[in-house]
């Protein structure tokens, strides 16, 4: 198989770190590895492979000779994705920078492959939320239409950042030993007021915008509308910091266009690659973050009508928001492309 030189940006934060991990587990085909990062985190050293790889401080040639970047996110990737694309890379962006341009696909696999083959050298990744959404939706969608979906986001920390898991971890051991309780992360670091997320909910991720929604929860309608290619679904989506290190999870409300009995839906996304059915009430089974965490699927449960309206059924959604959320996913689009050979 032909190999590719990849470069990795963010390599030290999370979602880069995973990239590795995936690369590692996937046998990727890579021949040179380049790990990037800002300034501060340059001249550290990972081993990928049993090598050793010193870190490189980002910068707009260091995208020579790469035909792959797998971008992990952050502002950066405004800047530095279009000179990646100079040099002839494919830019594989995690940030939200690119989402809803018009000329950049915004793509899930398993969902709409076809947009990969529109890019100019960029392609984004959805919102982690979102992608767990649509790989339950897409089945469903194709059989029966979905009219309207609300759905509510039980996020897990990991996706605000390592400060955020260390200060759920930090406020944890302080409620058990009595000590004062310190926030100093979330709902966001960049906000002047922060509360305590230990044995709390936050229903605020991200700034608020328009009508009092948040920028996270309108990305999931507006990214899902760009990724079904259909903005006739009326979304309404209400997102929570959950007390969870990691896997975020999702109450799924749907409204249809005709019948679909819950016998049926778990038959067709049993069927939807990526997607696992866990759905027995009888014996207690059903999706959670806590054995989500570290898997690529994404997990569906609590599978049942709805009888307050017409063709409605309601479902539990998890997935890992690091694997399948973010890296896992950046990894099956360039794994698609090479299997197209459209790289």
């Amino acid at each position: 198989m032909k190999k590719y030189n990849v470069a990795i940006l963010g390599a030290t934060g999370a979602v880069g770190r995973e990239f590795i991990k995936l690369i590692e587990e996937r046998n990727f085909p890579y021949n040179e590895l380049k790990l990037l990062a800002s300034e501060r985190s340059a001249g550290k050293e990972i081993e990928v492979a049993g090598k050793k790889y010193t870190v490189e401080e980002a910068r707009p040639d260091s995208f020579k000779e790469i035909q792959i970047a797998l971008f992990a996110g952050g502002s950066i990737s405004k800047t530095l994705a279009p000179e990646a694309v100079k040099f002839g890379a494919v830019v594989i962006d995690n940030s939200s920078a690119f989402r809803m341009d018009p000329e950049v696909p915004l793509v899930v696999p398993e969902v709409n492959p076809e947009a990969i083959k529109q890019h100019r050298g960029i392609i984004a990744n959805p919102n982690c939320s979102t992608i767990i959404m649509v790989m339950a939706l897409k089945p469903i969608y194709d059989s029966v239409k979905i009219k309207r979906v609300v759905v509510s986001t039980y996020q897990a920390v990991s996706g605000a950042g390592k400060e955020a898991i260390d200060e759920l971890t930090d406020q944890v051991e302080a409620v058990m030993e009595e000590r004062p309780v310190k926030a100093r992360v979330l709902p966001s670091a960049s906000l002047d007021k922060h509360y305590q997320i230990a044995f709390n909910l936050i229903p605020h991720i991200d700034i608020f915008v328009d009508g009092d929604y948040t920028k996270e929860e309108m990305k999931m309608v507006n990214e899902t509308h760009k990724i079904l290619n259909d903005p006739s679904i009326g979304i309404s989506a209400t997102t929570v910091r959950v007390p969870v290190y990691r896997a975020h999870s999702e109450s799924i409300n749907l409204e249809l266009d005709g019948p679909l009995s819950p016998p049926e839906a778990k038959e067709l996304l049993a069927k939807f690659p990526g997607v696992i059915v866990q759905d027995n009430p009888a014996e207690m089974i059903y999706p959670m973050p806590l054995l989500a965490s570290g898997h690529d699927e994404v997990f569906v449960g609590r599978i049942r009508e709805d009888k307050s309206v017409k063709h409605g059924l309601n479902m539990w959604v998890v997935g890992d928001q690091i694997r399948k959320g973010a890296a896992l996913n950046a990894v099956q689009i360039a794994e698609y492309m090479i299997h197209q050979n459209l790289i």
